[in-house]
């Protein structure tokens, strides 16, 4: 195990430092990684660690709801207006309706099928989006008009809209068999989500408040907290990865100093996550899945991707954008890494027949739209964005 962990850890920041170099997403040089060590290929990769994959892929992804809640200030949508409050749900409704509708045309699916493997590349990603925003804002770049401002802030409202309804179709997927307990379900696992989220916050800033803790401690305490919600999905209708998020944001809402602290070490936590994360993906996708999808796959990501930019361009009718500056919007609310990473090995996990379809199409949307998206962002911000 601690072979493969060095291989993954070393090869995995080489290819990832590489990629940056040359200006794309570091992330795709991880996943690149995890094809060439997984099973599929050279089999560098410990069965130990690959049967424990599902669960590190989890912590992964409760680090990033929990990094995404500490960040997202309701605040930054209200000072957008409505152009951030349409960009936070349009683009992704209307990209997995169109998954709903094609899906099941170009492959063997059924519509709620459709549904969730939607709802998993719907997602715009933070990773690539987030530090992109920000270096526009150091460089006073579309700040005149508020662009970094607005896509930051809707991106992340985007990202908790898509896993509530990823949340909602597996809810369903997995209650097929009696169609009544799914209606009481569904509505309910979401109101648990919502409940034990703001009173996990709460008791958060409570316990910060009573007992003086150093700030790795505060960090692990959280996370246990987190990984709790996420173990009583098992026993109680619950959406969990709903709840961490609030539980996340409660904190934020009722103690800005403490969450802004946590932040910063969330963010350092990320950086090994990440790596995990992607790596693993990378491992998991036979490359015989991808060949039999193949242009299919292509085609299809690509029929949906144009929904999902009509989306955009719709929600920024009646903006003082100009032309270039809205299609600049469209090519920065394209690229898709950390979400479909992190929820699209879930389905195959959790044993669903289309599972190993929405993993192969997931993982081929982030070599699609992922380098696609960094590269028009770096090239187009100097000759598309207004300098302050």
């Amino acid at each position: 195990m601690l072979f493969s962990l060095a291989l993954i850890f070393i090869l995995g920041f080489i290819l990832s430092g590489l990629f940056q170099k040359a200006n794309l997403p570091g992330l795709l040089g991880m996943m690149i990684t995890g094809i060439v060590l997984g099973p599929f290929v050279l089999d560098l990769i410990s069965p130990d660690v690959l049967a424990i994959s599902d669960q590190l892929r989890k912590i992964a992804l409760i680090i990033i709801l929990v990094r995404a809640g500490l960040s997202l200030d309701i605040q930054d949508l209200k000072m957008v207006g409505r152009p951030a409050f349409l960009l936070s749900f349009l683009p992704a409704s209307l990209e997995i309706g169109a998954f709903t509708l094609i899906g099941p045309i170009l492959f063997e699916m059924t519509h709620l099928e459709a549904a969730l493997l939607g709802s998993v590349i719907a997602a715009v990603s933070p990773a690539v989006i987030v530090p992109r925003m920000l270096g526009l804002l150091e460089e006073k770049r579309g700040t005149k008009k508020k662009i970094p401002q607005l896509i930051m802030a809707s991106a992340s409202v985007d990202d908790i809209f898509v896993i509530i309804l990823f949340t909602s179709f597996m809810t369903m997927m997995e209650g097929t068999s009696s169609s009544m307990p799914v209606y009481f379900h569904l509505p309910l696992a979401l109101t648990m989500g919502l409940g034990l989220g703001i009173l996990s916050g709460l008791l958060l800033n409570f316990i910060y408040k009573t007992f003086n803790m150093r700030q790795t401690t505060q960090v692990l305490v959280l996370l246990s907290v987190a990984f709790f919600l996420t173990s009583l999905e098992a026993h109680i209708t619950l959406a969990s990865l709903l709840s961490v998020m609030v539980m996340a944001m409660t904190l934020l809402r009722v103690n800005p100093s403490k969450a802004t602290e946590l932040k910063t070490k969330f963010a350092n936590l990320w950086v090994g996550a990440e790596l995990i994360l992607f790596v693993l993906v990378g491992a998991a996708v036979p490359l015989a899945p991808v060949k039999t999808i193949g242009l299919m796959g292509i085609i299809l990501i690509l029929l949906t991707l144009a929904f999902r930019l009509a989306g955009v361009l719709v929600s920024l009718v009646k903006t003082p954008l100009n032309k270039q500056e809205r299609a600049f919007c469209l090519f920065a609310y394209m690229p898709k890494a950390t979400v479909q990473a992190a929820l699209a090995p879930l389905p195959l996990a959790a044993g669903l027949t289309i599972g190993q379809d929405i993993l192969t199409l997931g993982v081929l949307s982030i070599f699609i739209t992922a380098p696609l998206g960094a590269i028009a962002i770096d090239r187009l911000k100097t000759i598309w964005l207004e300098k302050e």
